[in-house]
């Protein structure tokens, strides 16, 4: 576009833009990897002379209310037109319910800018005593997590911020997790959830295979389902709905592997059989 129109002196206006998977409702892009592509994107926008037209179906902007269903992802945007923000190669930190809590590091993508403190609320962390940096590499000394994690309840326990000399400060969860448990069950193809006791953790994707190795579900081409439209998690319920879409496209009486991989980093193994309308789930 640059080359095309804008160095030729003709205005661009990009119509529409977004983030494929997003539309699909949450979860379906971590948030932080949500993030760092509109700073990107509204970066390389501004720095070509492009004017951008985010495209929205009710995901981003709630118009009944006139405001932004998420606040944070509207600052990085808005704050993109202007100057570069930094970032991190993640937006969380999990620790393990159980056993000796270890340092955990982050890489930090400056984007041209500096770091200038690390806070909880109002709170400064302390340099040297509960965080390191050293070049780019911001490292949370396990003194500092374990002081933040407390008791270790499952989930988010505390948030910092990252902040900078310019642009949006970088926000960081801190969550305990253990690993998630399943449980054997049956259902039919038109309603099939798993009981999942998620403890903590976030799922990040499924894959789907069969005995032999080849892939199970619509998508043949790949192991890897569509988060909302072959699976979704129901942290309030316990559950991870498999979809009518992913059942009705697997072979009838063949078994099927499906592995959950959770933000932690975390697997969990399932077996889902359809036999006719019949889904039988077994977690060996």
């Amino acid at each position: 576009m640059r080359d095309a129109f804008v160095a030729q002196g003709i205005p661009v206006v990009l119509g529409e833009y977004g983030l494929l998977g997003y539309d699909n409702g949450p979860g379906a892009v971590e948030r932080g990897e949500m993030l760092k592509y509109f700073e990107a994107l509204g970066h390389a926008a501004r720095t070509n002379k492009v004017t951008t037209v985010l495209w929205d179906n009710g995901s981003f902007y709630d118009r009944g209310k006139l405001r932004w269903k998420d606040a944070g992802l509207y600052r990085q945007i808005k704050s993109s037109w202007t100057t570069r923000s930094a970032t991190a190669s993640s937006d969380s930190v999990f620790v393990p319910k159980s056993g000796p809590v270890k340092d955990r590091s982050l890489t930090l993508n400056l984007n041209g800018a500096t770091f200038t403190a690390l806070t909880q609320g109002t709170t400064k962390l302390v340099s040297g005593q509960d965080y390191t940096l050293s070049g780019s590499r911001l490292t949370l000394k396990a003194a500092a997590l374990t002081r933040l994690v407390g008791d270790r309840s499952p989930g988010v326990n505390a948030t910092l911020q990252a902040g900078f000399s310019r642009g949006v400060p970088w926000r960081i969860q801190v969550d305990t997790y253990d690993t998630p448990v399943q449980s054997d069950t049956t259902g039919t193809t038109a309603s099939f959830r798993i009981p999942t006791q998620f403890r903590g953790d976030v799922l990040a994707t499924m894959q789907a295979t069969y005995a032999d190795g080849g892939n199970a579900g619509p998508t043949s081409w790949t192991p890897y389902q569509q988060f909302n439209t072959a699976f979704a998690p129901d942290y309030a319920k316990k559950t991870i709905r498999v979809t009518p879409a992913f059942l009705n496209a697997l072979k009838d009486n063949a078994r099927v592997k499906l592995t959950f991989h959770f933000w932690s980093g975390a697997t969990v193994t399932y077996h889902v059989t359809k036999s006719g309308s019949t889904v039988t789930g077994a977690t060996s």
